[in-house]
């Protein structure tokens, strides 16, 4: 008995050494890596990364930009369905434990025994809040040290958090595979869905991709997600979340994933998009950018901006076509699959309705073409392959841009066509029929402004944004010719010149000084008018009638109007700038533009209306305006709210509207007449055209009292368009195409006439009062104290020197013709 109970008491004491050993041993491990653990009290501070996201005016998605694309949802705003498919997934006991799954984990500590030394990566037990502590607060090493670190973190999460934050926590840091991270994200970039439209398959498919997001890719492992989604279907019925009968309805469904479209391609926007962005990389860094979960409410209006792309693309092919074929794409080997060769063959893919072809056979009537297969989400080339016909009438504007068939008709489709050959083609309306293009070697850009407040409503920086990531709108740096001339009248009303001031167009030479020779300018037709009203030199584009007038009121006043337009920070002081000759770009012209529209007032353009952080804090405004009476609680009677503007008046509002005046013959008599804005789009229109020397940029700018649309049109590096391209020619049907379309549910506005102004009929050529004899009449704009002369004369030789125009000319305008000194009458 004694042994026995000796033996009893060694057990006992062996026992007991045993458990306080055990307990001393446990104490130190966990005293040991309890040491080094990461503060997890940054959890409740927690900020994610987050995608910053920008709206057109409608609130439609044209971008999004992140290093992680997350949207965060508070756990109230998540779905019972969502959570549930999730927790059956991964914690079905979440609710029950205090963070750790003691079954599990024996689980998979069995699991690791039974595989040591296999090379097998052992099974997990991590419950959803050691996910949260490994995902925050530690690496994703594999060993026994990160675990002791993970189960410690995560008893200290579920003492100090809710299960609701903890489960928060979670469902917004996973990732979710093709670059989505947290449940909303994943359910637009998978199901182009909110987390509220998710139906039992779509949870149970979101659900299975934590573990392995790659392994369960729905397009190159198809057959595997779908079976990972079943089994967490059939996780949520032995949880109790589903009923069978829907969960097999759930089962029997399709992987339905669908990648959402790029938006920016949906509205033609990437231009506008690009700048946005840079902007917001400007005013607010990398960080705030791509982390920051930026709300940016954009001016893009995006039917304008398809229209602006439109037509723009249009004014590019019609110049282009016209100057010939230069030949195809490329050329291919057409033995073997020609669908996959011709799929390796870059494209543009944003040139809609373009589609990239291959020449399969070619006889004189037509062309047989194969069109690009595309590629399916995963990247692999469709088995299904398309033919297409292109009939002689689809190419007949083909004609030889070179060589000794230059200009030459074309009768015959092989004179343009070869089989292999691959080229760009786009849809006709007989089925199956199909039109040859080309890429355009021009380009160009067009901004559509609003004149009041400048926000940019519609901007396109060139014929594609595949093809070229530069922005000629906000970047190029072009000469604006004639375009710029308005200013330098404008300069002139604003001190003492009236629209029926005379100044002479004859011609003239200026002495540039040492060095410089003597400069000629000459008016683009060669001809002459001798002396002609201000109103004149500007519908007509008078080069000699501009040098005389910058040369008579000093080149250091326009310098500082064009300071104060924004078109030139610092214009050089010779007259050749008055006609255009510096550089300066198209967003600046239609700004300056839009404050001549807007009766003189300074005009900010911005792409922006108002930026709000991931909280919803509005960060920035564009409109500063002081509205006041806006602040009122409750309506008592008061007076209606005004909206104070501030803005600074850099240009007489009577001024503005005399040289809008002028600018509206350009549109009906002028440079501008022969594009056809009075019959096809019968509204009152102003602008300006531009043509540089030797054709090399064509400038338009347009406006009404609502809008302001320009247009830019030339090479990226600088060369002849080719005679008569001018502005008025090229640019200008651009800007009319844009407002047929734009203002033809609109309301036939005039432009606002100031108080002050007067406005008198005058004879259009004389610029006199009319009378009984005046052949062409028009209102003219005179300001208080001005008025136009009754009377005038040249007075000249009995040789008749005056020149072309029929009239002599007295000794002190003679004088001034050779002398190059004035010339203003």
């Amino acid at each position: 008995m004694k042994l026995i109970l000796r033996f009893f008491g060694f057990l006992f004491a062996a026992g007991t050494i045993v458990f306080v050993v055990g307990v001393a041993t446990a104490a130190g491990v966990l005293w040991h890596f309890s040491k080094g653990l990461p503060d997890y009290s940054q959890l409740k501070d927690y900020e994610p990364p987050v995608i910053t996201r920008v709206h057109a005016s409608d609130g439609s998605l044209i971008a999004e930009y992140a290093r992680e694309r997350r949207l965060y949802i508070p756990i109230q705003a998540v779905p019972k369905l969502v959570i549930d498919a999730f927790l059956a997934a991964e914690d079905k006991n979440f609710y029950e434990h205090g963070g750790l799954d003691f079954i599990g984990i024996a689980r998979a500590a069995v699991s690791y025994v039974e595989n040591f030394g296999s090379n097998r990566h052992p099974q997990g037990a991590s419950t959803i809040t050691q996910q949260v502590a490994k995902n925050f607060l530690l690496s994703n090493e594999v060993s026994f040290s990160r675990k002791i670190k993970e189960a410690l973190l995560a008893l200290k999460i579920e003492r100090t958090y809710s299960k609701d934050k903890i489960l928060e926590l979670y469902l917004n840091e996973i990732y979710l595979g093709l670059g989505a991270y947290g449940i909303a994200s994943a359910s637009l970039t998978y199901f182009d869905k909110s987390v509220h439209e998710l139906t039992i398959a779509d949870a149970a498919y979101l659900a299975a991709l934590p573990k392995a997001p790659n392994n369960y890719n729905p397009f190159r492992q198809h057959d595997r997600a779908l079976e990972r989604r079943n089994w967490v279907i059939d996780r949520m019925v032995e949880a109790g979340f589903v009923k069978p009968d829907d969960a097999e309805k759930a089962k029997k469904q399709p992987l339905a994933v669908t990648r959402k479209p790029t938006s920016a391609h949906v509205f033609a926007a990437e231009y506008f998009a690009e700048e946005v962005r840079r902007e917001i990389l400007d005013r607010y860094g990398e960080k705030k950018l791509y982390e920051g979960g930026l709300s940016v409410r954009t001016t893009l209006d995006p039917k304008l901006q398809m229209l602006a792309r439109k037509v723009l693309l249009a004014g590019f092919e019609r110049y282009d076509e016209a100057h010939g074929w230069r030949g195809p794409v490329s050329r291919i080997d057409l033995s073997g699959d020609w669908g996959v060769k011709l799929a390796d063959v870059k494209s543009l893919s944003d040139v809609q309705p373009w589609r990239l072809a291959v020449v399969l056979e070619v006889n004189a009537q037509s062309a047989r073409i194969g069109l690009q297969p595309a590629r399916d989400a995963g990247g692999f080339v469709s088995k299904e392959r398309e033919i297409g016909i292109i009939p002689l009438d689809g190419v007949k504007w083909a004609k030889a841009a070179e060589g000794s068939a230059r200009g030459k008709a074309i009768t015959k489709v092989t004179q343009v066509l070869s089989a292999g050959d691959v080229v760009y083609v786009s849809p006709e309306k007989t089925q199956g029929h199909y039109r040859l293009q080309q890429v355009p070697e021009v380009s160009g850009a067009i901004v559509a402004m609003d004149p009041t407040t400048g926000r940019v409503l519609a901007m396109v920086g060139g014929f594609s944004y595949d093809q070229s990531q530069f922005n000629r709108a906000t970047q190029a740096l072009r000469q604006p010719g004639s375009s710029f001339k308005p200013f330098v009248y404008a300069a002139a009303l604003d001190n003492g010149y009236t629209p029926s001031t005379l100044v002479l167009d004859a011609p003239i030479e200026i002495d540039q000084g040492p060095g410089l020779g003597v400069w000629k300018p000459e008016n683009y037709e060669n001809n002459f008018y001798g002396p002609s009203t201000l109103r004149f030199g500007i519908e007509h584009s008078r080069n000699v009638m501009t040098v005389r007038l910058a040369q008579d009121i000093g080149m250091p006043l326009i310098a500082d109007y064009a300071k104060r337009f924004g078109i030139y920070d610092n214009l050089p002081p010779y007259l050749s700038f008055a006609l255009g000759a510096g550089e300066t770009t198209l967003m600046r012209m239609v700004t300056a533009y839009s404050m001549i529209d807007d009766g003189g007032r300074r005009v900010k353009p911005t792409l922006i209306d108002r930026i709000q952080d991931r909280y919803g804090h509005t960060i920035y405004k564009h409109d500063d305006r002081e509205c006041r009476g806006c602040d009122a609680k409750k309506w008592e009677n008061q007076s209606e709210p005004t909206l104070i503007d501030h803005r600074q008046q850099v240009l007489d509002p009577m001024t503005a509207y005399q040289i809008t005046s002028i600018m509206e013959g350009v549109v009906l008599r002028g440079t501008a007449a022969g594009a056809g804005f009075q019959k096809e789009v019968g509204k009152p229109i102003a602008g300006k055209t531009g043509t540089t020397n030797e054709e090399k940029d064509a400038w338009f700018i347009g406006f009404t009292p609502d809008i302001v649309v320009g247009v830019y049109m030339g090479y990226d590096k600088p060369k002849p368009l080719g005679r008569g391209m001018t502005g008025g020619r090229l640019a200008a049907p651009i800007v009319k195409d844009f407002m047929k379309v734009a203002l033809a549910d609109k309301p036939a506005v005039p432009f606002r006439v100031p108080p002050g102004i007067k406005l008198i009929r005058v004879d259009l050529k004389t610029g006199q009062r009319a009378g009984p004899e005046s052949r062409k009449v028009i209102l003219e704009a005179f300001k208080p104290g001005t008025a136009p002369p009754d009377s005038y004369s040249v007075i000249g030789d009995n040789d008749n020197r005056g020149g072309s125009w029929g009239a002599a000319v007295s000794p002190d305008a003679e004088r001034a013709v050779r002398s190059g000194t004035g010339g203003l009458y």
